[in-house]
Order: structure tokens, then sequence, then C-alpha cells
């Protein structure tokens, strides 16, 4: 019911939820306000305060708009989320030299209606790599959002296994690679000013299946508006030191989270793990 509504509508009730949960629950405001100091030591309270309360506008604003993949038709979810003229270029022309794509990116911006308009607008059959929730209702919700315009789904412990049985096929694979991994089996660097553990599994998949890695970027135009972005981060054969990738794809991430800090996903717990 919610999918239905026009989205003027949709945004004022985003604007009652933000309303209510930062200033009457207070969601996880100690843990935003930490990362946010933590990432920018340089901004003064009042600046750190500003960021936090647009980001809880945003955050509200991103859950509704997710729900709105459910009905939303293809004209109206490309005219809200679209591709940058040299992105859009950057894959027709890896398609035609039949190049299947490692794709990375982070959660800053709607990256679930990213994945819509990839499906919606490029050659490559779009796989995802996602964790399936405990809860088999909602979990089944997501999944027949992700999917409603062609996009396909690979559970994070068959990651390698489907990548290999797809390899026929022109096929993207998309990593969302800023989550908090094992810290034993991690690559450590410096991301927005902490020492940080960062997923190997991207840099490693795509030196073994030898694919191209392009990194791509949500950026937010305006309220429910937004535009994809990509840089063809590196090409096999792949050189240099084990790490070097991986340190290519986050730097590029943290770049846009500077560009735009209010629309990263500052929630999560990001760096509950030290370095031993």
């Amino acid at each position: 019911m919610v999918s239905l509504l026009p989205f003027p509508i949709l945004y004022l009730i985003s604007d009652g939820f933000y309303l209510l949960i930062y200033y009457v629950i207070g969601y996880r405001k100690k843990v935003v306000f930490a990362n946010l100091k933590n990432a920018f030591p340089e901004k003064t309270t009042a600046e750190l305060i500003s960021i936090q309360k647009s980001f809880y506008q945003y955050f509200c604003d991103l859950f509704l708009e997710t729900f709105k993949t459910l009905t939303i038709s293809r004209k109206k979810m490309l005219e809200h989320c679209s591709f940058d003229p040299g992105a859009e270029l950057l894959f027709k022309q890896l398609a035609e030299k039949n190049k299947s794509v490692i794709i990375v990116m982070g959660h800053k911006g709607n990256w679930e209606w990213a994945g819509n308009t990839f499906s919606l607008c490029c050659k490559h059959q779009l796989y995802v790599i996602y964790h399936p929730l405990e809860n088999e209702h909602f979990n089944g919700l997501i999944c027949r959002m992700r999917q409603r315009f062609g996009t396909r789904l690979i559970p994070m412990k068959d990651t390698f296994r489907d990548i290999v049985k797809h390899k026929d096929a022109l096929t993207a694979t998309a990593f969302i690679a800023d989550q908090s991994p094992n810290p034993a089996r991690a690559h450590w660097m410096n991301f927005l000013n902490q020492d940080t553990a960062v997923f190997m599994g991207t840099e490693k998949i795509a030196e073994k299946v030898e694919y191209p890695i392009v990194f791509v970027s949500v950026k937010r135009l305006t309220r429910g508006y937004y535009t994809l972005l990509a840089d063809l981060l590196q090409s096999p054969p792949y050189s240099g030191n084990e790490g070097d990738i991986t340190e290519l794809h986050t730097k590029k991430l943290e770049s846009d989270i500077v560009a735009q800090p209010e629309t990263w996903l500052w929630v999560h717990k990001r760096w509950k793990h030290k370095r031993s």
C-alpha cells in the first residue's frame, strides 16, 4: 500500500518518520554521531550535527523509496534514477566486446534503485551478491523488489560458484563492499580517517575470473532523483601487490562519501572490529 502512494505523499510520510526516529526514538544517534566525528575530525560539532540530521532525513527517504520499487513503472524508475551518459557508454562498449564485469559499490545513495536502472538499461545480466535475511517473509519481499526488473540474486556463500556457472554469459556481478568483514581475513587500511577492515573478496574473485572491475557511484541530484556514474578501475591482466585493487575501490568510495556524506549508511557499526 505504501508503494502505491504518489511521491509527494511518500515524502510527507518520510518527514514524519524523520521527526519520530531522530527526535523521539533517537535510533542509533550515538553510533551515527561517533562515526561522523571519527570520520570528519576537522568538522565542528555544529557541522557534524547538521550532517547527522541530513542523514536521518535521507535515511527515511531511502527506506520508503525502496518499497516504491514494488509498483513503480519502468518509465518512472528511469526518470528517478538515470544513467550518466558516460557510464552508459562504458557498459555499452564492454558489452560490444562481450566482456563480463565485476561491479563494486557501497551503501551510498539509493543502491536498490541503481540495480533496477542497470537491469533496465544494460545488456549485461545483473547479479547482486546479498546476505539472505533471517526473517523469511521480509527476505522474500526484498527479493521480489530486487528481481522485479530483471536483476538476479546470488547468496554470498555461493558467489564464486555462481559466477563460474555463468562464465559463458554476459554478466555484471555487483559487490557492495563496505560492510564489516571478518577482521582475520580482511585487508586493513585507512578509510575515513580510521583503521578499517575491508573485504578482499571483490579483488580475489575478479583476479580468478579475469573480469574488468567497474566502480559505480550513486549520486543524489535532489530529493527522489539520482544518477549512476561509473569508472573502469582495473582490467586484466592484473598486476601489483595484494590489496591494491581493494584500496583503489575503497578510496573511490571514500571520495564519494566526502562529497555527499549524508547519503552513506552511517547507522552501521562499521568500525566495531579492531586490528589484532
